[in-house]
């Protein structure tokens, strides 16, 4: 890949200025995928209300978010090819048009089957929009301009899912369930016509047309779509103990093969995969991957404590959860700076070393942890995060020619969201398993040869019979309680264990890394 760098860094000084017209496209691009990216997290502080509004099911709530996310995952990799056929204008300006109708069609949805259509249309329409923005910000702007474009890029890929449950809570208590779609339009518009009318980065080639791979575009369809449903479903049907799930891996089995089949054998592939034979691609795909086990994790594992031990409704998991938000955005002008002075490589063990030290202080938790404690953890969290992923983001895509971009961009965003996919897979397994063992091993305690308890018992169901109750029997109900809570507890404690032993081994990780050679000319500017 040394070539590739050798023809970028003398082009840059010439390209120096930049072009209006294109920062404000870019910046409109950015703001399209924002909005794509926030509408995955938007709705889970508030799946009650919107599972009241419809009449729904608890089983079948869930797939409001499980079906935008199925048909995000299949878009994502193919907007790649899309983008070379149709140009990134016209692309662009689609996904952010469809995206806007499919969230007003959300809010007019009067029962939880026209919800999950509309949804799964949303999600697929809207993740055109996310790949393009990274390719964008590596072909239209020089090298010396990455240290100002990289962590934006970075910043709303990652602040727009923390931050997600937080305007989600505000908005539904504030207004209605409806609004949290509702709220797209007028930008919707706006992102649209923008894109029309001030993109012009690349032209559209329509010959590409007749060479497209259809066959291939199904058998992607049902390799990522079923791979999605399994992991998101598995935990909540008992994985293969349930016919739907073992139904979901076979497709998922068949519809690989013919894809990875097909990616090989014809000229157009619908995924050119051929970017992971590029060493610094393939090593920034699997931090993308697991920077979005931690990324979709915390920001599942945070508001399950708030709510299950703490008992938070959703507004007051929003503010608890704001700290990492504030966090991240103060943290990324500094990594931005920081990208230019520092081997991308210490930057990502500071990173992944401040993750591990977030999650590792979290295994002290107690019941009564609050706001206050959790403010550390977080704030390790939101700047840990943006000095990752800035590294991450210009080792991954910095390196490539520029042919190469807009497939490649695809595929890295495409393992962040399998990386949460898997990680919010393990760690509801985890949780699961965990807190059954838990409560196994701590009901083994509470037997009649144990003072303590049987002490406990007496006094709180006197307590209760003084009242006219059944006082052992409202005893015994709390004391269960009790044991419950504890073995979710150390059940979370668990996971956040394991998540900084994962932390911990990425900075070993990175130590085998060479220095990236696409590094050099970010600083030659200065």
């Amino acid at each position: 890949m040394a070539a590739v760098t050798t023809d970028i860094a003398p082009s840059a000084p010439a390209e120096e200025r930049m072009d209006p017209r294109r920062v404000f496209a870019f910046l409109a691009m950015v703001f399209g995928m924002f909005m794509s990216i926030l509408d995955i997290q938007i709705v889970s502080a508030s799946l009650s209300e919107i599972q009241a509004g419809l009449g729904a099911g608890s089983d079948e709530i869930a797939w409001v978010q499980t079906s935008y996310l199925i048909a995000e995952v299949i878009m994502i990799p193919l907007s790649g090819v899309l983008a070379r056929i149709l140009s990134t204008r016209v692309l662009f300006t689609f996904c952010a048009a469809g995206f806007t109708l499919a969230s007003a069609l959300c809010a007019t949805a009067t029962n939880i089957e026209q919800m999950i259509v509309y949804r799964a249309i949303q999600g697929f329409i809207g993740g055109g929009m996310i790949p393009s923005v990274f390719a964008a910000a590596f072909t239209i702007f020089p090298p010396s301009k990455r240290n100002i474009v990289s962590p934006m890029v970075g910043l709303v890929a990652t602040l727009a899912p923390t931050i997600g449950p937080t305007i989600g809570g505000y908005i539904s208590h504030a207004m209605s369930w409806h609004w949290l779609f509702l709220i797209n339009v007028i930008p919707g518009v706006l992102v649209a016509a923008a894109a029309w009318s001030l993109i012009d980065f690349d032209k559209p080639d329509l010959k590409l047309l007749k060479k497209f791979d259809w066959w291939g575009l199904a058998s992607m369809a049902v390799f990522l779509g079923t791979m999605e449903f399994v992991l998101e479903e598995g935990n909540n049907k008992d994985w293969f103990n349930d016919h739907h799930i073992v139904m979901g891996t076979i497709a998922m089995v068949i519809g690989g093969a013919i894809f990875f089949w097909r990616v090989f054998k014809v000229e157009l592939p619908v995924v050119d995969l051929r970017a992971f034979s590029n060493a610094n691609f393939a090593f920034g795909s699997l931090f993308s991957f697991v920077m979005g086990v931690g990324l979709y994790g915390l920001t599942y594992l945070y508001p399950l404590y708030l709510g299950r031990i703490r008992g938070y409704d959703s507004l007051m998991i929003g503010e608890t959860m704001f700290v990492s938000g504030a966090a991240m955005f103060l943290t990324a002008p500094v990594a931005g700076a920081l990208s230019n002075k520092l081997d991308p490589r210490v930057m990502m063990m500071i990173g992944f070393g401040g993750f591990g030290l977030g999650t590792y202080m979290m295994t002290g938790m107690t019941a009564d942890w609050d706001f206050y404690e959790l403010l550390v953890p977080q704030i390790l969290r939101g700047c840990s995060l943006m000095i990752c992923m800035v590294p991450i983001n210009n080792l991954a895509l910095g390196t490539l020619p520029p042919d190469r971009i807009k497939n490649a961009s695809g595929l890295f965003n495409l393992t962040r969201n399998l990386g949460g996919a898997v990680g919010l897979a393990i760690i509801n397994t985890m949780l699961t398993q965990r807190s059954d063992d838990h409560y196994a091993r701590l009901s083994e305690q509470l037997s009649w040869s144990n003072q303590a308890a049987l002490d406990w018992l007496a006094s709180v169901g006197a307590n209760y019979d003084s009242y006219g109750l059944d006082g052992t029997a409202v005893a015994i109900a709390k004391l269960s309680g009790v044991v419950t809570q504890q073995s979710w507890l150390l059940s979370f404690i668990d996971v956040f264990m394991g998540l900084t032993v994962l932390f911990v081994a990425l900075i070993f990780l990175v130590l085998l890394l060479k220095k990236p050679k696409g590094a050099a000319p970010a600083g030659s500017g200065h």
